[in-house]
């Protein structure tokens, strides 16, 4: 069965505004379920359907030979709104430092802007490290966002959490200079 050609990028760009549904409503629910569990759950469920796209996208891009360059810039954008987004939402509710969320995003955007400014010369699409530090920050955020305190309590909620994000947090240090180090090797080739 064929789909239509822009379905996978149509889902990419989906999950711009659902990071900032998903960001408006953990806000709204608050700190560790202090205010509104309902929103909480809403905000990451969100989280979550919209991180499965990114699997549900490429599967299809892939699966029926229509990947794109607009696709492979923009995929990777997408996701790091939506992870970006729950990064600065629990940083703001005080459930993970600052300081991590900080480095995250100098990596993420540092890249990013990266690959919007050599767009023009050749897109270049997330490496396999790449694509694994995006799916570990996936189950770190899914994991912090989702209000599991209720069932294991808060200190084991808060311990787990701080071991996904700080193996997040080596993960895109570990893929940024893995990509760093993977443009410096392109262009000494192309010289």
């Amino acid at each position: 069965m064929a789909i239509p050609r822009q379905l996978p990028n149509a889902i990419t760009v989906v999950r711009i505004p659902l990071a900032v549904v998903s960001f408006v409503l953990l806000l709204m629910g608050g700190v560790l379920g202090a205010d509104d569990l309902t929103l909480r759950w809403i905000a990451a469920i969100i989280f979550v359907v919209g991180m499965a796209t990114d699997w549900v996208d490429g599967y299809l891009a892939r699966r029926h030979g229509i990947v794109s360059d607009f696709g492979k810039l923009w995929d990777p954008i997408a996701d790091k709104f939506l992870t970006g987004a729950g990064f600065v939402g629990l940083a703001i509710l005080g459930e993970v430092w600052w300081w991590m969320v900080v480095v995250i995003l100098i990596r993420e955007w540092g890249i990013t802007i990266h690959r919007l400014m050599i767009a023009n010369e050749h897109v270049v699409a997330a490496a396999w490290m790449g694509k694994i530090k995006t799916v570990v920050q996936a189950v770190a955020l899914s994991w912090a966002l989702l209000p599991f305190w209720l069932w294991i309590g808060v200190p084991a909620f808060t311990i787990i959490s701080l071991v996904l994000v700080s193996t997040a947090v080596l993960l895109t240090i570990a893929s940024g200079i893995d990509y760093v180090v993977a443009q410096v090797r392109g262009a000494r080739r192309a010289a």
